[in-house]
């Protein structure tokens, strides 16, 4: 996007009166604090996400490695499976003689918990089931059916991580997250607690019992086991009832299943041989409590939990929901990239065999260039002075626009030949433009600013298009002069790869939508024929060539017409200068928007090359943010390996990219060296230039000009 470099400086009241009442004057700046709440609550949603989806051990059940149990009771060790660590004597109970507590773990599962609580209606029991809060979050509807159909419900922590291996923070918060899940999905909390990865009370080691004595005192029961199916192992079917039914005598058990955690089909098909085998014997099948003899566990939930739990997980429902979506965004995102980069290195090369060719007969007429000048006295003796030693016949205005620096008295203490200085009053750089169109005496224009110097055979090459009669514009190569530093490499780059790749692929699809104000011709006639410059937007230039190309005219690239400008030496005037280039661009394209639907060259801009603009240089800045953001979430949380290889990637396609285009512009390569460091900085500052200045056209405020400071760097190309 390019624009203009001087304005009339604003009023110092910020709201002006106008026909359509008060308009804002200068960027809207509290539409910062709600993108930053935005952002804020993505990552907060991302770290939750990430925490519940990809934060949990992923070994078999009771797959850990033994650990001394030194701390532990032996009453604890040698006692019942429902332990209760809160006393100052622990204790624990055991099933009732010829009882059975048969619990499930790690549901629920959309696939085998329906199936499994369908078989237990079959016969007739009631069971426990320890649930994972993030399966509970998942699938509430499951929640609500067991406790609706007599099934008792426990905390089985929330991701199924090592509680014994946890830190206390990590225990406590696994045990409320878990709690406020079941709270929200059936309105209850229960204060029995399963740790995962345990199995019998004489397995229970140090760490363990330090787990097991924090949730006594965090008001829980711990519930260990007795009997295993060992389903977890997928042994086959006769093996898991082998091991369920292995107790003897009528000794009360406490059964261990599980209901998700991977195919249950197994469970699913053992469970009708289990029951049936065990009912033969005299056991009864019941709810762990009732099995116990203790107080219901399950209570409903007060209010807040509820709400609270709700809050939970509709955030996880919406996270899962965005991961999704970021997803699909990520790639199509990625895909669009790839394909622009396909599409623009082939037209470069397209274009650069089209151009072989020529123009035509070479045109050699006299060209009027206009230069205006707003306090430009740093540059404008080498702008002026290159313009002279042009190898083509030229005049030179300069239009004085109300300059406070003697910009217009050091122009004409230089007594050049064949350049003429217009004095006026302050009226910004459109009408300083149309005061050069007035004075101008030939047909054929070049408009520079007095920040730019050119080459000597620039004038010569800018004009040889308009051979062809099609052509009412042209646009120059435009240089960065002050390239040292990271920041100006960095903006060479983007001169480079980023503006000239383009320029080719408009020049080649005829819906040029820029000709800058640093280099670019027209012919005289039809600008006054589309009213010269307006003074609607900030990108005058933007506004102007998207004129032409709806009045019918071709906008070509000539790449061998080379200017050199001064590039911003420091972010804050670099954030100026392109949030007004793309505040203007945005101007122009709503103004210009009717071409959409017209026909011809217009229809060519509009659904061209507005569309693309759009697309690449506003729809997808919005959305980098987004993607950076999951990108780091794929970091953190899910494979780095093959993050980190989406990155490199489209770092290649970027380097090759870059490579062509250095090449075309035969340009060497070193500074892409700092390609990869833009990746982190420059493209960030971009992404928040495109926010801002969609939000400042939201907001319907008026930007106001800035001007960018002069370095002094400019220097008359050899021979001039």
């Amino acid at each position: 996007m390019s624009a203009a470099r001087r304005r009339r400086a604003p009023a110092p009241d910020r709201t002006r009166r106008g026909r359509r009442g008060v308009v804002r004057q200068g960027p809207l700046r509290t539409h910062w604090l709600l993108l930053t709440a935005l952002l804020l609550t993505l990552i907060g949603a991302l770290v939750l996400q990430g925490y519940a989806q990809h934060s949990f051990d992923d070994r078999p059940d009771q797959a850990a490695a033994p650990a001394a149990a030194d701390a532990v009771p032996a009453a604890i060790r040698d006692g019942g499976p429902v332990i209760d660590a809160a006393a100052p004597q622990p204790r624990s109970a055991a099933p009732r003689p010829g009882t059975i507590a048969l619990t499930f773990d790690d549901g629920p599962d959309p696939t085998w918990t329906p199936k499994i609580l369908d078989a237990l209606r079959r016969a007739g029991v009631h069971a426990t089931f320890f649930v994972v809060g993030t399966q509970a979050a998942a699938h509430p509807d499951l929640i609500r059916r067991i406790v609706a159909e007599g099934h008792q419900v426990g905390i089985h922590t929330f991701t199924h991580t090592d509680l014994g291996a946890a830190p206390s923070w990590r225990r406590t918060l696994e045990l409320r997250e878990a709690q406020l899940t079941v709270a929200g999905a059936a309105g209850v909390t229960s204060s029995l607690l399963r740790p995962p990865y345990s199995s019998t009370p004489e397995a229970v080691d140090d760490p363990g019992w330090s787990a097991i004595r924090q949730a006594g005192r965090e008001g829980y029961l711990t519930v260990l086991t007795t009997q295993d199916s060992e389903d977890w192992r997928r042994p086959g079917v006769p093996a898991i009832v082998r091991a369920a039914t292995a107790g003897t005598g009528d000794q009360g058990q406490v059964l261990l299943m599980h209901d998700a955690g991977g195919d249950r089909s197994q469970t699913v098909a053992a469970l009708d041989g289990v029951l049936s085998t065990l009912k033969a014997r005299g056991f009864r099948f019941t709810t762990l409590s009732d099995a116990v003899g203790l107080p219901d566990p399950v209570r409903p939930a007060g209010t807040g939990d509820h709400w609270l739990g709700l809050a939970l997980i509709w955030l996880l429902t919406g996270g899962n929901w965005g991961l999704t979506a970021l997803g699909w965004l990520l790639w199509a995102a990625g895909a669009v990239s790839v394909l622009r980069a396909v599409v623009v290195l082939y037209a470069a090369r397209r274009h650069k065999r089209m151009r072989r060719g020529g123009w035509g007969a070479p045109v050699t007429e006299p060209v009027s260039v206009i230069v205006p000048a707003y306090n430009e006295v740093a540059g404008i003796e080498p702008a002026v002075r290159s313009l002279l030693a042009s190898d083509h016949p030229v005049e030179v205005i300069v239009v004085d626009d109300g300059s406070t620096d003697g910009t217009a008295d050091l122009v004409e203490s230089l007594e050049l030949p064949y350049v003429r200085v217009i004095r006026q009053e302050n009226a910004g750089k459109p009408a300083a433009l149309n005061t050069g169109i007035a004075a101008a005496r030939a047909e054929l224009l070049v408009m520079v600013d007095g920040d730019t110097v050119f080459e000597p055979d620039a004038v010569r090459m800018l004009v040889q298009p308009f051979a062809d009669p099609a052509v009412g514009a042209v646009s120059g190569n435009a240089k960065v002069v002050n390239r040292g530093g990271l920041l100006g490499r960095w903006q060479h780059i983007e001169y480079v790869v980023g503006f000239n790749l383009d320029r080719r692929l408009f020049d080649l699809a005829e819906c040029m939508p820029t000709v800058p104000g640093a280099v670019g011709a027209f012919r005289r006639s039809a600008l006054l024929a589309v009213g010269g410059v307006g003074e609607e937007t900030l990108a005058e230039d933007t506004d102007l060539t998207m004129a032409m190309c709806r009045a019918g005219w071709r906008v070509v690239y000539e790449e061998r017409a080379k200017a050199w400008t001064e590039a911003p030496a420091s972010l804050g005037a670099l954030w100026r200068q392109r949030y007004r280039w793309c505040y203007g661009t945005l101007q122009a394209m709503w103004k210009h928007r009717g071409a959409l639907v017209q026909g011809g060259q217009a229809g060519k801009l509009g659904r061209r090359g507005l569309l693309y603009l759009l697309m690449f240089q506003v729809l997808l800045p919005l959305l980098a943010p987004v993607v950076d953001v999951f990108a780091l979430y794929g970091l953190a949380f899910l494979d780095p390996v093959r993050i980190v290889g989406l990155w490199t990637a489209f770092l290649l396609v970027q380097m090759l990219m870059g490579a062509y285009a250095f090449r075309l512009d035969k340009e060497k390569l070193g500074p892409l060296w700092s390609l990869p460091l833009q990746q982190f900085v420059y493209r960030q500052l971009m992404y928040l230039v495109v926010i801002q200045s969609v939000f400042t056209a939201l907001a319907g405020s008026r930007l106001r000009w800035q001007r960018m400071q002069r370095y002094g760097t400019l220097r008359v190309p050899a021979g001039g």
